[in-house]
């Protein structure tokens, strides 16, 4: 409720009159004047209250009246009285309704009471409400009060004084607030200024306004009372003290600056008054030197006063803080006596106090500013700003150094912490504190930061000096200068954040007013941090080193933080190195050696470092735009942290705790350890944030890396100490941040990481190349704007790297560069684009000496090729990947990589087949833009097989390499190319161009076909003995002569096939034919090379490219007609593949496709077989047959048996070769001329005499009983059949072939008895051949020999009757060569020859003797048949025995042979003796004669005797003999003749042998006669019973009588020996005798003629 409220008048009124009643009471008996007053007043107050509307106006009016009563009331002096009318006063004065007058009355009243000392603190309170509540105090009522209250505060009672001190300063205050409120009153009222006065009267101040005047003299009295002057206005003073009157300056100072900055007389008060009066005050504190008051100085110096010192620095502080801008030049000596203060010798007190001052300066940073403006940026000024910040630090570094003085203040220091400073850091003292080589200063909590809250200029009650803990003004001084820095820095950080807004402003509306007083501006900072840093760095880095309380640390690192930071954002290099530098040194343990990398031990057991290290990595994390170059220092300390931490890089740069620590040399304390993820952490974040420096910034901070890396680079040559990746591991997570922005630093930072890729330390060079390979991977892999597959130029920039890693031979880096390009397959393969030729060129960078490892990392990468990118890659490439694929095939190291490259290849091939249509048209596109280019610069166009299609040339660069790689060293990859090859020829070969067709046949086939051969013949023949490892080699394969053998007969094959099915496509060429004869040639060579598998295989291909199949078995034969002989038959020449039309290259792929698969059943158009047939290529066969079968079966020449002949050529391969033969003879048949025959003849006849190893014979000679042919044999003769068959059905002229033939087949028959001789090689008989020896088995003949006779009966049967054979003696030759084996008869090799002989001589002359006969009169058998007479004689009479162990079954069979011929003589010769020259059939009865008589043998038993005399044989030679002798046929009386003499020959003999026989038995008595005489005695009496047979079954006319008388002689002989006493002989006897009986009859009469 307001006092001017009706309701508060009421009241007013109503505690009015209660006061006079109360009083008037009081006085009633003492004091009636002042009783009546009292009730004069209460009517007063009622009248007041009655007549008037403004009540409390009119009481103002009348106040000196109403408050009369009050007054004389206080004039009593009663204390109950006094009391009652100063409340009842207050109460006026508190609703304002005293006037002036009224004041002035109250102030005189109260000036008694304080003279007689009654109520003194209700007069204060009173005094205070006056002037509290209203201004109608002035002047020297005013000042009557003032003084009052002055007097009053120096009585005798503490409370009093307290108070009254109390009451004077507000009145004070209140003096000048009236001043403000009189200011703000009038301050639109614009006064004329004053004229500027001199050094008037300081007591007429005219120009003021009255509260203005009243401030303006209480303070000059204030100034006049401290400097010991009389008051001009406060009179009445009795007393002041110095100290009171500091303090109300003060205070007036410090709470009304603005009177004293707007109103001049003020501002001259204060320069004239106060500054002299400060100055003058301060005298002793300057003069006054610590332990120089001796008495022997002339003068003593007034000792410093601490009350009075510590109040006027409170002054200048005061001053300076608001005056600074009047007093410039009294500013200066204050700072100067301020500096002067801090002064080691200056006592201890008023250096804390004034360090205390200090402070409060440096909270001010805009005022530092004004000073450094002032000051230092003037000439001949006194560099007042550098001073007080080297002040602070010389004052900082003073308190290290312990005086040896002892004066109190210094000894008063806890000698408990000094002695034991190194218990700091453990567990035993924990207060922060500053220790310095064994000083130990404590740190104390002085303020709040940013505030400079005072001790000692607070302690306005002490008297004496205070005693200042240790530490005090350390931490005084270390605030401050932590303040200092702060403000200082935020002050020109905000201005700079200012003038950027105002920079981004300006561009965006241009104006260029503001820019000149920025450049002002910075002068001003530059100046300021010039001025200060080198006191800052030298205070700070100490304090740093002496600091042992982390967060006093902290603050220390944060201002030298921020100072460096500035000084980078203000440009200033020196000062911002040197500030980093010092936070560097921090970071890294004392003493340790910036130059070496590991001194013997870093001891990093110092939080502080960690903390150091911390704010390093801060400065670059939040400041490293403006760190420019000193990135080269911030990163070099980095890396020495990083080093004695151990950390060690990982994935993608950042650093983790690596090894565990090692031993002495580096020593880590927990505290450290747990530190360690936090660092590595703020490590990391550095690095990031670098994508926020801008582009010159990340330059600087690029190079510092690099020149660092350089640095460690060069330690780490011949240096086997672990090598320092730090700046190798930021390289890389630098790029990897910037990725956005990657060009800009890509070539410096690749360029280095290169050539750390080179070097010799494997630790460094494989960071060098992970942090390569991962900028790579990221850079691919990170979504660039635009995307890199638009942006080619980029694409190729990251890869370069990538291939540069190529040159370096260090292994361990091909390998990461390798799994690099796996990733990057991996994750890019898709959208490499014009990178593939890159990275391929990377894949395919192999070389042998490489390592496996690689080859098989290199290798990975490129199946990963093969098998998913083919298709997104541009077809440019598809050239490299198989020249990369090829490489990997020919690389030495890993053969199974070999291999599996080949089979790369093969999907290559399979790939470009399948896409043919879309690669053509790519690759023509690109052809034509190439061929563009190329006219433009004028160069031919430089591409493999140029004439040839773009897609053509791929293939042929496929086949290429495959041609290389098939004749690699190694066979198993020569086999596995070989097949791809011949394959991918086969499989897809029809996309080929006709013209490129040319280049595979001369360029891939025939080229490849030359180098097999070259290399086969050169071969090695050396045995290898095992095949790498513990693989055993077979023996077919254990040289390299029979690899190479291998490779031949597959590359033959191979290019034999192709011709074999290309024929058709092949024929268009224009030189085919010369590509048949090359081609032949290399069969040829092949066939005679000295390998059995070449020359075998050689002639397989030979019969395919003759287009000849298999002969089938015949069981399986279809049943043409050449099938039935036996030959092989050939393909039917229309299904031979060939396109049916010529095809144009704008075929599309599909169409090309869909004619060559008609094609292949299609028939070639008519008119074209006979190029098909054509008879040139045919013959050009033949001659090429013809020379290999003459080379290959030409026996050794020279040497003697024992000599081992170079090379025999297998069976297999003569049985190929005769085989062939057939089939070329359907194709030249037409031309084929005796010559030929006899060149046919010569190398059947040496293919059959060819002997077989013993070691091959178990699998080629059938066992030696059966009768097989060989398949050679059986080929031979199916070539003979051929041929004769061909005759057979050929033109007349063709049969004089057929004598010829026989010729060749007699040839083979004399094998049966005379093996054919191989040169003079001695063969064995395989009988008697050993298996393991190395001899030569002579083939069973026999089974051939009988077969060519079989056949020639069969030819002689059919060619019998023909003219040729008739006129060449055929008949004779075979005669002739029967003779042997019937000559031989037991004698042959086998049995089974003779018995063939025979029964094909009978069968022979059954169909010859008839022709013979018919031609009897040419005279053309003449010489036949002496040679028949010859064969008879020599079988029926042989000289052989028959073997021992012959049965009695077999002889017997053997006998009936021999009575066949006999059969054949009688039934087809000797009926025919009229046609049959006269010798031959004399030779033939003695023959018989012969026969009948002596044909045993003479190596019978006894028992078998009867049985092995051939009795039957001479029966029938008997009969025969006698049935020619005595038939009536006899044509002539010679023939008749010969029988005759023949039998009575015969009869003599018997004679004789009987009678020999007789004698002997007679002679012997009982021995038994001789064996052989047995014998014979029993076949002539055998012959003598057969006689009788024939004699009787004979008519008797053909008999002549002679022989009767003969036969009938012979009687009495027989009976002679019925004494002998063989029973063998007695039983023939009997028979012998028997037949007599016919003769027995009687004697017939005689004839008429009369003869007996």
């Amino acid at each position: 409720m307001s006092t001017s409220s009706p309701e508060a008048v009421k009241k007013l009124l109503e505690n009015m009159q209660t006061d006079l009643r109360s009083l008037s009471m009081e006085c009633k008996k003492k004091f009636p004047p002042v009783k009546e007053a009292a009730e004069s007043g209460i009517v007063k107050i009622k009248t007041i209250a009655a007549r008037n509307s403004d009540i409390l106006a009119t009481l103002k009016e009348n106040s000196s009246e109403v408050v009369q009563p009050f007054l004389m009331g206080c004039g009593t002096k009663e204390p109950k009285i006094t009391q009652l009318c100063l409340a009842a006063i207050q109460r006026l004065m508190s609703h304002e309704v005293v006037s002036e007058a009224a004041a002035g009355n109250i102030i005189n009243m109260l000036w008694q009471l304080m003279e007689n000392g009654l109520e003194e603190l209700k007069l204060l309170q009173t005094v205070l409400v006056l002037l509290t509540t209203n201004t109608v105090v002035h002047d020297q009522v005013l000042s009557k009060a003032i003084v009052l209250c002055f007097r009053l505060h120096f009585t005798k009672d503490n409370i009093t004084n307290n108070t009254a001190a109390a009451t004077v300063r507000q009145v004070v205050t209140v003096v000048f607030e009236r001043m403000v409120a009189e200011d703000e009153r009038f301050k639109d009222i614009v006064d004329q200024p004053p004229p500027v006065q001199g050094n008037t009267n300081r007591r007429s101040v005219s120009t003021l306004r009255p509260s203005a005047k009243d401030a303006y003299m209480l303070f000059q009295d204030l100034c006049q009372l401290v400097n010991a002057d009389a008051p001009y206005w406060l009179v009445g003073m009795t007393e002041m003290t110095r100290t009171f009157g500091l303090e109300l300056l003060e205070s007036v100072l410090n709470d009304f600056p603005r009177v004293f900055l707007q109103h001049q007389e003020f501002s001259f008060l204060l320069k004239e008054r106060v500054c002299p009066l400060v100055i003058k005050l301060f005298s002793p504190n300057i003069k006054f030197r610590q332990g120089n008051s001796s008495a022997a100085s002339p003068a003593p110096v007034e000792k410093p006063y601490f009350p009075i010192c510590m109040r006027l620095l409170r002054v200048v502080s005061v001053l300076i803080k608001h005056f600074y801008s009047l007093l410039v030049t009294e500013c200066e000596i204050f700072l100067s006596l301020l500096v002067k203060f801090l002064d080691g010798e200056k006592p201890q007190w008023l250096r804390a106090v004034a360090v205390e001052s200090v402070h409060r300066l440096c909270v001010q940073p805009h005022l530092l500013r004004s000073f450094c403006l002032s000051y230092d940026m003037k000439q001949h000024s006194t560099k007042v700003f550098r001073d007080i910040v080297n002040a602070l630090g010389s004052f900082i570094q003073s308190l290290f150094i312990v005086l040896n003085t002892g004066n109190p203040a210094a000894t008063n220091t806890s000698t408990g912490f000094c002695s034991n400073p190194t218990l700091t850091g453990g567990s035993l003292t924990t207060q922060a504190a500053f220790e310095y080589r064994g000083t130990w200063i404590p740190l104390m909590t002085v303020s709040v930061q940013g505030s400079a809250k005072a001790t000692y200029l607070e302690m306005l009650d002490k008297v004496e000096p205070p005693s200042i803990p240790e530490g005090y003004a350390m931490s005084v001084a270390f605030s401050a200068l932590l303040d200092l820095v702060r403000g200082i820095t935020s002050m020109i950080e905000r201005a700079l954040a200012k003038e950027e807004e105002e920079a981004v402003r300006r561009e965006a509306n241009p104006d260029q007013n503001t820019h000149v007083s920025l450049s002002g501006a910075h002068l001003v900072w530059e100046e300021m941090v010039s001025a200060c840093w080198c006191g800052l760095l030298a205070a700070l880095s100490l304090l740093l080193d002496a600091s042992t309380d982390e967060t006093a640390t902290e603050s220390i690192l944060k201002a030298e933080l921020n100072v460096a930071a500035l000084c980078g954002r203000l440009g200033l290099v020196t000062p911002r190195d040197a500030f980093i530098t010092a936070i560097c040194k921090a970071s890294l343990p004392p003493h340790y050696a910036l130059t070496v990398l590991s001194s013997n031990t870093a001891n990093l057991n110092k939080a502080k470092n960690i903390q150091c290290m911390r704010t390093l990595l801060n400065l670059a994390h939040c400041h490293g735009v403006v760190l420019g170059t000193s990135w080269q220092l911030v990163l070099a300390t980095l890396q020495h942290l990083v080093w004695i931490l151990g950390l060690k890089p990982g994935v993608g740069g950042a650093l983790k705790p690596g090894r565990a620590v090692e031993g002495p040399s580096t020593v880590l304390t927990t505290a450290v350890m747990t530190d360690l993820p936090v660092i590595s952490n703020i490590l990391s974040r550095l690095f990031e944030s670098s994508q926020y420096l801008d582009d010159v910034s990340l330059h600087h901070l690029i190079n510092a890396l690099c020149s660092l890396s350089l640095e460690a680079v060069e330690m780490a040559y011949g240096n086997n100490k672990e090598p320092s990746l730090f700046a190798v591991a930021k390289l890389l997570e630098t790029g990897l941040v910037n990725m956005d922005r990657i060009e800009i630093l890509w070539r410096p930072l690749t360029g280095h990481l290169l050539e750390v890729c080179q070097h010799p330390n494997a630790r460094m060079r494989e960071w060098g190349a992970e942090a390569v390979t991962s900028l790579i991977k990221a850079g691919l892999a990170y979504k660039h704007n635009p995307p890199l597959a638009q942006n080619q130029r980029l694409q190729l920039l990251l890869l370069n790297p990538l291939k540069e890693l190529s040159n370096v031979l260090h292994a361990d880096i091909r390998q990461k560069q390798l799994e690099s390009v796996l990733q990057i397959l991996q994750s890019q393969g898709d959208s490499l684009g014009p990178g593939w030729p890159l990275v391929l060129g990377v894949i395919g960078a192999i070389r042998n000496d490489q390592g496996e490892s690689l080859i098989r990392t290199a290798f990975q990468c490129l199946q990963l090729v093969v098998t998913d990118f083919l298709p997104t890659m541009p077809c440019a490439g598809l050239q490299i990947v198989v020249d990369v694929a090829g490489s990997f095939g020919l690389q030495n190291q890993e053969l199974n990589i070999s291999l599996t490259s080949i089979g790369l290849l093969w999907n290559i091939s399979d790939y470009f087949f399948q896409r043919g249509e879309a690669i053509t048209q790519e690759l023509e596109r690109e052809e034509a833009a190439l061929q563009k280019q190329a006219q433009e610069k004028g160069e031919p166009l430089n591409r493999p097989f140029h004439p040839a299609p773009p897609f053509d040339c791929l293939w042929l660069c496929l086949y290429a390499k495959l041609g290389q790689l098939c004749v690699d060293p190694r066979p198993a990859v020569r086999k596995s190319a070989g097949q791809t090859m011949f394959s991918t020829i086969a499989a897809h070969g029809t996309l080929l161009q006709q013209p490129t067709w040319h280049i595979v046949v001369w360029k891939v086939l025939f080229h490849l076909l030359d180098c097999v051969r070259k290399s086969s013949t050169t071969a090695d023949k050396e045995k290898i003995e095992s095949g790498g490892g513990n693989i055993l080699i077979h023996h077919s394969r254990d040289t390299a002569e029979k690899q190479w053998a291998e490779t031949w007969v597959l590359t033959l094959a191979g290019v034999a096939r192709i011709f074999n099915t290309r024929r058709y496509l092949l024929q268009q060429l224009g030189d085919y034919f010369k590509a048949w004869e090359v081609l032949l040639d290399h069969i040829q060579s092949a066939a005679l090379s000295k390998n059995s598998e070449v020359s075998l295989a050689a002639l397989k291909s030979f019969q395919e490219i003759l287009q000849i199949a298999t002969p089938v078995k015949d069981s399986a034969m279809p049943n043409d007609a050449l099938a039935a002989m036996g030959a092989p038959v050939l393909i039917d020449p229309l299904s031979a593949p060939g396109p049916g039309r010529p095809l144009l290259r704008s075929d599309s792929m599909l169409e090309r496709l869909t004619s060559y698969n008609c094609a292949e059943l299609q028939a070639p158009p008519p008119g074209e077989e006979s190029a098909l047939e054509d008879a040139a290529l045919w013959w050009s066969a033949w001659n090429t047959w013809y020379r290999t079968g003459t080379d290959s079966t030409r026996p050794p020449s020279g040497g003697t048996g024992t000599d081992r002949p170079s090379f025999v050529p297998s069976q297999p391969f003569l049985t190929a070769l005769v085989q062939i033969f057939p089939a070329l003879y359907q194709h030249i048949k037409t031309g084929f001329s005796m010559e030929d025959l006899r060149k046919l003849g010569v190398i059947l006849h040496g293919a059959v005499s060819i002997p077989i190893s013993s070691d091959a014979s178990p699998f080629i000679l059938p066992s030696y009983t059966e009768a097989v042919l060989t398949s050679l044999q059986e080929a031979v003769l199916t070539a003979l059949d051929v041929l004769q068959k061909a005759i057979c059905v050929g033109p007349e002229n063709l049969q004089v072939m057929y004598p010829a033939i026989f010729e060749q087949l007699l040839l083979f028959v004399e094998f049966s008895c005379k093996p054919p001789q191989y040169g003079k090689m001695e063969t064995k008989h395989v009988a008697n051949a050993k298996y393991n020896q190395a001899e030569w088995v002579a083939l069973n003949y026999v089974p051939f020999a009988e077969r060519s006779l079989e056949v020639v009966v069969d030819l002689y049967h059919k060619t019998a009757c023909h003219k040729a054979v008739i006129n060449e003696k055929v008949l004779q030759n075979i005669i002739k060569t029967l003779r042997m084996p019937l000559g031989l008869k037991y004698g042959c090799p086998s049995e089974s020859t003779w018995k063939l002989a025979v029964s094909s001589l009978l069968k022979v002359l059954s169909t010859g003797l008839p022709v013979a006969r018919q031609h009897a009169s040419s005279r053309k058998f003449d010489t036949m048949w002496p040679e028949l007479a010859n064969a008879f004689k020599d079988f029926l009479f042989t000289k052989s025995t028959p073997p021992d162990n012959v049965s009695i079954q077999e002889f017997q069979k053997n006998e009936a042979i021999d009575v066949e011929v006999v059969q054949l003589i009688s039934t087809e010769i000797l009926p025919f003796a009229i046609f049959i020259p006269k010798d031959f059939v004399g030779q033939i009865m003695a023959m018989l004669n012969k026969g009948s008589i002596h044909s045993q043998s003479s190596s019978f038993t006894e028992a078998e005797v009867d049985v092995r005399m051939r009795e039957e044989f001479s029966k029938v030679c008997f009969e025969t003999l006698l049935q020619f002798s005595f038939s009536n046929k006899v044509s002539t009386p010679q023939e008749g003749y010969i029988s005759r003499m023949a039998l009575s020959v015969l009869l003599k003999r018997s004679q004789d042998v009987l009678r020999r026989y007789v004698d002997d038995e007679r002679l012997s008595g009982r021995c038994p006669l001789p064996r052989q005489q047995v014998t014979e005695i029993i076949f002539v009496l055998k012959a003598i019973s057969t006689l009788m047979d024939s004699l009787k079954k004979t008519q008797p006319e053909n008999v002549d009588g002679t022989t009767w008388a003969q036969v009938i002689a012979l009687y009495p002989t027989l009976v002679e020996c019925i004494t002998c006493s063989s029973s063998e002989v007695s039983s023939a006897l009997k028979e012998a005798m028997g037949p007599f009986k016919d003769f027995m009859q009687p004697p017939v009469s005689r004839v008429p003629n009369g003869e007996s």
